[in-house]
């Protein structure tokens, strides 16, 4: 796993569409129980070379109902975006994923993991991909029929504070399903 590892964070592959230089930010060991499948690494985790290390990633541990010790043990959580660098910035928000990641080391990287007990995917890109047919109209509804997608997958909005208007739109995520999401990441950790 770490010589694969090694080798995506070494991945140029997109360079010339991408505003900064490649820095592929993946993490993960044979023994990850949760796989966090998500957009792309935003700039101040770029910078930093740490994913999930801001106002989202807080929200998001808040979610999992862990703390940062827990999260960034790789034996717990692997992170797997769709696209592995910062995509740059869009009008709300940074551009999707660059479309290059997934296809290229998605499946090597899954060949390793020899412990998965859940995945979860956050966002509509990662859902898209990884739901393909039974994914539904839009996230809302997705997240609305997560118990469809269990045991194997759970799915999140983006814990990203330029969400908070589908949150507030949505209270019923926050005040039902994240208590489902902490139970269940709890009993497998």
């Amino acid at each position: 796993m770490e010589n694969l590892l090694t080798e995506i964070r070494g991945c140029e592959v997109c360079k010339a569409h991408l505003p900064l230089k490649p820095r592929p930010i993946i993490s993960g060991s044979i023994k990850s129980k949760i796989i966090l499948v998500s957009q792309a690494p935003g700039r101040k985790a770029h910078v930093e070379n740490k994913a999930w290390d801001d106002p989202s990633g807080k929200k998001l541990r808040e979610w999992l109902g862990v703390n940062e010790e827990v999260f960034y043990n790789p034996d717990n959580f692997a992170v797997l975006p769709m696209g592995f660098c910062y995509p740059g910035k869009a009008k709300t928000g940074d551009l999707p994923p660059r479309k290059e990641c997934a296809p290229l080391w998605h499946s090597k990287v899954w060949e390793q993991f020899e412990n998965v007990k859940l995945i979860l995917l956050i966002g509509k890109y990662s859902q898209d991909q990884y739901l393909g047919k039974l994914s539904k109209k839009n996230l809302t509804e997705n997240i609305m029929h997560y118990e469809e997608y269990l045991p194997k997958f759970f799915l999140l909005p983006h814990p990203s504070p330029v969400n908070h208007f589908w949150r507030r739109k949505n209270p019923w995520f926050e005040e039902d399903i994240v208590e489902v999401l902490q139970d269940l990441v709890a009993e497998i950790l």
